[in-house]
């Protein structure tokens, strides 16, 4: 039996953080991986470029039951702090857009970043590792009370235990519901897992007429057209502004993916196709024309879109044939495009997963579980979930940090 301060159970960003913090103060820190090498998210992410952070970070980025939650974490741990980390060891970044900072080169620049302040730290990794049982230590004494965790490879015992097993997004990565598991046995709530920043799919009867269009993308201003009781978005009418990608399966691209954190089973998503022009005005300059209204909305979106949209919600004629009335419903049509998303492609294909270890069961200086000392969650596992653009990293290094300060 091994004795130690600290046992995180996680090789994912939030995990190894965490030890390497625990590290630099001296504890004794030994990091369990049940895959083969750490890192493995990490490596996928940016397209491999790893997005590690954005600069704009700011709690209203993030959904949680308790939105104010993240606050403390974040403030602490900035994302000038781990960029300071990456120009240690000399990473070259860029800022592709809206702050999201990536690598020049590959994600595997920032695992190692990882690895080497983990050996800088003492951390001792252990990959390959299957965790088999978690319990409190049999211990008259109140004062010390430690967890046994049992695992293939011996058993340890630890002062602290930070549970950074990730969520259940990925699965083909190693995702699992070990974290949900391990806090429900510990007696604490879950706010229920869903998947996050994923793509929508859709109804037969619109996927049929927009399946031809498959890898259209157009830029366009997403948002939900109703907040639903029980949402638990940050923002009382959150809307994203990026590119829609329309694929065989329904429809995803970067605003899609935003608004997919926000959205519920049966809520219709709108979608202003025209977000920089105003379309009821364009459609009087042309209220005389011969010009077919599929022909003037080529000019603004890309043809095969513009006639498929026609054919779904205002089949195409002379602008001169449309009434008053009708140049009105159809600038609404086009600026106020609703559709109810049939359901979502699955933690499969989502990035991140939404819900978790309900934030009121933890501290939120030191992700402690209140009721449970010495027990700590971090990461995507706890209900905070961020939006794209390396929300999520920069969640992952807070909550690791503050974590690890306290472990």
């Amino acid at each position: 039996m091994r004795e130690l301060d600290v046992i995180v159970i996680g090789g994912g960003a939030a995990g190894l953080f965490c030890a390497i913090e625990a590290g630099k103060r001296g504890r004794s820190v030994v990091l369990l991986e049940h895959q083969d090498r750490v890192g493995k998210k990490i490596g996928i992410s940016g397209g491999g470029r790893c997005n590690f952070t954005n600069l704009h970070t700011r709690p209203d980025n993030f959904i949680s039951a308790n939105p104010h939650f993240s606050k403390s974490a974040l403030a602490r741990y900035t994302p000038a702090d781990f960029i300071a980390l990456v120009e240690k060891y000399g990473i070259a970044y860029h800022e592709k857009k809206l702050g999201q900072l990536f690598c020049d080169g590959r994600s595997q620049e920032i695992i190692d970043l990882l690895l080497s302040e983990c050996q800088a730290s003492s951390v001792e990794i252990r990959c390959g590792c299957q965790v088999m049982s978690i319990e409190r230590a049999d211990n008259e004494s109140t004062i010390d009370e430690r967890f046994r965790v049992e695992v293939n490879q011996g058993s340890f015992t630890c002062r602290s235990l930070v549970i950074a097993t990730g969520g259940l997004s990925i699965a083909p990565l190693g995702a699992t519901d070990f974290g949900y598991r391990i806090a429900r046995q510990f007696g604490l709530r879950i706010e229920p897992p869903r998947p996050g920043l994923v793509p929508f799919t859709l109804t037969p009867e619109i996927q049929n007429q927009l399946a031809p269009l498959s890898g259209v993308s157009l830029d366009a201003l997403v948002s939900l057209s109703e907040k639903r009781e029980g949402t638990r978005a940050t923002a009382v009418n959150p809307e994203f502004r990026e590119n829609i990608l329309i694929t065989h399966r329904g429809l995803s691209g970067p605003a899609i993916l935003q608004i997919s954190n926000y959205w519920r089973p049966g809520n219709p998503i709108t979608i202003n196709l025209l977000p920089d022009e105003e379309f009821q005005h364009i459609l009087g300059d042309h209220q005389r024309s011969e010009t077919e209204l599929a022909n003037l909305l080529a000019r603004y979106l890309p043809k095969r879109f513009a006639r498929a949209w026609c054919e779904l919600f205002a089949p195409s004629r002379p602008l001169k044939q449309y009434t008053q009335t009708e140049m009105q419903r159809l600038a609404e049509a086009l600026h106020e495009m609703q559709i109810v998303p049939a359901g979502t492609e699955g933690f499969k294909k989502a990035e991140v997963t939404a819900g978790g270890v309900a934030t009121g069961e933890l501290s939120s200086q030191t992700m402690e579980a209140r009721r449970v000392p010495g027990l700590y969650f971090i990461g995507e596992v706890v209900d905070v979930t961020g939006q794209l653009g390396g929300f999520n990293f920069q969640w992952a290094w807070a909550s690791g940090y503050a974590a690890g300060r306290a472990v």
